[in-house]
């Protein structure tokens, strides 16, 4: 499974999983300066319950640590992530 970055436009950007053109997975954000606002998170009905949408949301977080942003989570799995596991805190938006 490979996640690439894509650059959707207008301070929007993904990591996305395609096969075959076929999107299989995706996580996106709205880049407002320095803190990276996650909006969606999706992945195809076939693959869910494998940990893929945590994978997505690691890479998102990694991609965070090395440019040194923030995240804020609004999509209801980064949110649920973000409450449960304490590896993200880090990169939390403190309140």
């Amino acid at each position: 499974m490979n996640f690439k970055l894509t650059e959707l436009g207008h301070d929007e950007f993904a990591f996305i999983w395609k096969e075959e053109g076929d999107l299989k997975a995706e996580i996106t954000w709205t880049q407002m300066a320095d803190v990276m606002v996650i909006e969606h998170t999706y992945v195809d009905q076939s693959l869910r319950n494998q940990g893929i949408a945590k994978k997505l949301l690691d890479e998102a977080a990694n991609y965070a640590r090395e440019k040194n942003y923030k995240m804020e989570p609004v999509c209801t799995y980064a949110a649920m992530a973000f409450e449960r596991y304490n590896e993200y805190d880090d990169v939390k938006v403190k309140a």
